[in-house]
């Protein structure tokens, strides 16, 4: 190959080098703009009044608070009359009230879709679907020092004392009823008090109302019969891991693949009441002292039929009959019975 053929195609080579550096430079160029438009939209300026809007979804029946309502600026041709627009509303008078209808987050909240403490139907309006107020007398020490507010969860506590025979010392014992409880009311306010410092103030107060399924209604009607009532307050992390123990028991199925029914699902079982699965301490777990079982019955017989007890005058107050249980100490035997009637 001659030397000029040499020198055109090295040429030819540069100026195919430089055509596609140019090339590649102006593709860059056009592409950055638009690439930077397509990831970084310009923000839409809202240049209309301000109304209140929900911070989250609230469903029929939530007592709201400060953190589920703030105002946002609102397009001026969509504001309705019956929202609330900053000028005019004062957030903490809303704070207590009820949703009337659902609210979904970010949506305006109409003057129709809250409902007011004291105007009429508020307090069903709170409940929720199938749902009973039930009102339990409480004292200071038993409602936890007057820390426990309407919208909190609790668990119900009876105390009481079950008798029997033996030696007549009772059985001392104390139960969970009722798990995952609403707090409606205390007395008959259903908001917290606010004080000048714009913290909750703490009152003291004797009746609780507590939202409950109409079978828990009649449960607690015969626990107040019973023994005395009292309030344990819940932590706000003992709803998830008692939805892992529900979950893990099968008791919950998990939907698959929908986040909006797993959240839904989550939600109703958060707010969901229980009771049936009680726990118990006897005075027998507290001091070595007590009972950890009720007494046995103070009926003595010596057989099946034979009178169960002599008075010293002769006579025999009841005969046993049925299968019976003899108990020695030392040389005194006694028979027991043991499903038997006197």
């Amino acid at each position: 190959m001659d030397s000029r053929k040499i020198v055109l195609l090295v040429g030819a080579l540069f100026v195919a080098g430089i055509t596609a550096f140019f090339a590649r430079t102006l593709i860059a160029g056009s592409a950055a703009p638009e690439a930077a438009a397509m990831g970084q939209p310009a923000p839409v300026q809202v240049t209309g009044p301000e109304v209140l809007v929900a911070t989250r979804a609230l469903p029929v029946g939530t007592i709201l608070d400060a953190t589920a309502l703030k105002f946002q600026p609102w397009p001026k041709e969509l504001v309705d009359g019956a929202y609330y627009l900053k000028a005019g509303t004062d957030l903490s008078k809303l704070q207590g009230t009820v949703v009337r209808n659902a609210i979904t987050a970010g949506q305006p909240v109409t003057k129709g879709a809250l409902v007011s403490p004291g105007d009429r139907g508020f307090l069903a309006a709170a409940l929720g679907p199938g749902m009973r107020a039930v009102t339990v007398s409480v004292s200071s020490q038993a409602a936890v020092a007057g820390f426990v507010f309407p919208g909190d969860r609790i668990d119900l506590v009876l105390t009481q004392t079950v008798t029997g025979g033996g030696d007549g010392q009772p059985l001392k014992v104390s139960e969970t009823i009722m798990r995952n409880v609403r707090v409606l009311a205390t007395d008959q306010r259903t908001d917290n008090t606010v004080g000048e410092d714009g913290k909750t103030r703490v009152s003291t107060y004797s009746t609780v109302t507590i939202e409950a399924t109409p079978k828990m209604a009649e449960q607690v009607a015969v626990a107040r019969t019973l023994g005395e009532l009292s309030l344990s307050l819940r932590a706000l992390a003992d709803n998830s891991s008692e939805l892992e123990e529900a979950i893990a028991s099968g008791a919950v199925t998990v939907p698959n693949g929908d986040p909006k029914a797993e959240k839904a699902m989550m939600i109703r079982v958060a707010s969901q009441p229980q009771s049936g699965s009680s726990s118990f301490a006897t005075g027998a777990d507290v001091s070595r002292f007590q009972r950890s079982t009720v007494p046995a019955k103070g009926a003595m017989a010596t057989m099946p039929g034979v009178p169960a007890t002599t008075t010293p005058g002769g006579s025999t107050p009841g005969v046993i009959v049925g299968p019976i249980v003899r108990v020695a100490r030392g040389n005194s035997v006694t028979v027991v019975p043991v499903g038997g009637k006197n």
